[in-house]
């Protein structure tokens, strides 16, 4: 039996063919834009927020500067450069200095508003952290600068507070004895005779040993702080649980708090006021306590300081209800919309003034029983779209630094950013003159 001959492939595309193909070729020279300024688009976020940045008055950012022109010394890098630089990384929800120091060799956005200046993340690291008066002011200065383009409306506002992670682990908290221990092994390995021991030294090189000792001085500082923090912890305790109180050995101001979730993690507590026309954000605070009762008064007062003009209404949830400053409020002319708590007794009237009640708390209790009331309590609502923007925009979920000073700068950052996106979008700021930078005048 014979077998037949299996038949020709007539599939064109199993024969090879001489195919003509785009293939890369990385040894050839590709045209790029000769300049930085051709690297965006004109209407480019980073260059308007450039332009923008350069119609605020950073002196208080130019001030510690050193070095002048003809002098001696490496020259400064502009502050203009640093602020545009974390404005546009908060508003793009970058919040590593790490992260920048990458993104500003790698995305156009970034290589432009360096502009071909060369600096690491250990400057923008530091940057972000020790102008926190200057960031304060500058906050001032866009109020300012808003309520001048009728974007500010302060009759009425609003107060939220934002638990952000902390930059500690819930492992890090100890008991005193546990710090004071941890505190004398520290001291002991670290001393000024042998700061690593011979034999930790011997095959190190000068950059690691400086680390090392670095890093060893540090642990010091914060074991130190964290046995400083200790008495206000266990103040804040009942008698017969103080000596459970326990404190963060790796960021010693951060309290564990409720979170949205449920759980219980190390956390700040951030406190926003918003104006509720367009939700600019006109105070800004930074506590290490969970509870929003004591947040109010300081809040009013920040406003008042910063923008020279009183709240007529000042709206907040039920956390922030404390009968002595719905008093202290009132007395300064400010009605306050908070809902009445729930009463223990569920036959009585929240809204029905009590015997014991003060002329302003009184009138507190009735106003949110009405429906001008409860409409009115109704736009607090709104406070949490700054928040949310937080969260999702700004990239809030933990903060990167330690410590209260340094978790308000951050605070300070997205606030700003906040405020000057808002800015952004108003046709005013095309024709904003730019001023003269301290640095420029220098140079003239």
């Amino acid at each position: 039996m014979t077998t037949a001959a299996a038949a020709p492939t007539t599939d064109p595309a199993a024969a090879p063919r001489p195919l003509r193909l785009r293939r890369a070729n990385r040894e050839d020279v590709v045209p790029v834009p000769a300049r930085l300024a051709d690297l965006l688009p004109e209407d480019h976020l980073a260059r308007r927020m450039w332009d923008l940045v350069g119609c605020l008055d950073l002196a208080a950012f130019y001030a510690p500067i050193q070095v002048v022109a003809g002098g001696p010394g490496a020259a400064a890098i502009d502050p203009r450069i640093l602020v545009t630089l974390w404005l546009y990384a908060t508003s793009q929800g970058v919040t590593s200095a790490r992260e920048i120091d990458t993104l500003r060799v790698e995305h156009w956005a970034y290589i432009w508003i360096c502009g071909g200046v060369a600096l690491n993340y250990h400057t923008l690291s530091d940057f972000r952290v020790d102008y926190e008066a200057a960031l304060d002011e500058l906050l001032t200065q866009v109020l300012a600068q808003l309520a001048q383009a009728d974007l500010v409306d302060l009759t009425t506002q609003a107060q939220d507070g934002l638990r952000v992670r902390a930059s500690a682990g819930a492992a890090s908290f100890r008991r005193q004895p546990t710090l004071e221990k941890a505190l004398a092994q520290a001291q002991e390995t670290h001393t000024p005779a042998t700061p690593l021991g011979a034999a930790a030294t011997a095959t190190r090189t000068a950059a690691q040993q400086a680390a090392q000792e670095r890093a060893a001085q540090e642990r010091v500082v914060r074991l130190a702080a964290a046995l400083a923090e200790m008495p206000a912890v266990q103040a804040a305790k009942p008698a017969a649980e103080r000596d459970q109180a326990r404190v963060s050995s790796t960021d010693p101001e951060a309290r564990v708090m409720k979170m949205p979730d449920g759980g219980y993690r190390p956390a700040y507590n951030w406190q926003f006021s918003v104006e509720l026309s367009h939700l600019v954000i006109t105070g800004v605070a930074v506590v290490n306590t969970g509870s929003d009762k004591a947040q109010m008064e300081p809040m009013v007062d920040q406003v008042l300081e910063r923008t020279h003009h009183l709240p007529r209404n000042w709206l907040g949830d039920g956390g922030f209800v404390k009968l002595t400053a719905i008093e202290n409020l009132d007395a300064m002319g400010v009605t306050t919309f908070c809902p009445v708590p729930e009463p223990q007794d569920e036959t009585r009237d929240r809204y029905v003034p009590l015997p014991t009640d003060a002329p302003a708390v009184a009138e507190w209790r009735q106003r949110m029983g009405t429906a001008a009331g409860k409409a009115m309590y109704k736009q607090r609502s709104l406070v949490e779209l700054p928040n949310a923007q937080a969260r999702s925009c700004y990239g809030v979920q933990q903060v990167r630094v330690r410590g209260l000073p340094k978790v308000r700068c951050v605070a300070l950052w997205v606030a700003l950013t906040h405020n000057l996106l808002i800015w952004l979008r108003q046709p005013h700021v095309a024709t904003a003159q730019p001023r003269v930078s301290p640095g420029a005048q220098l140079a003239a």
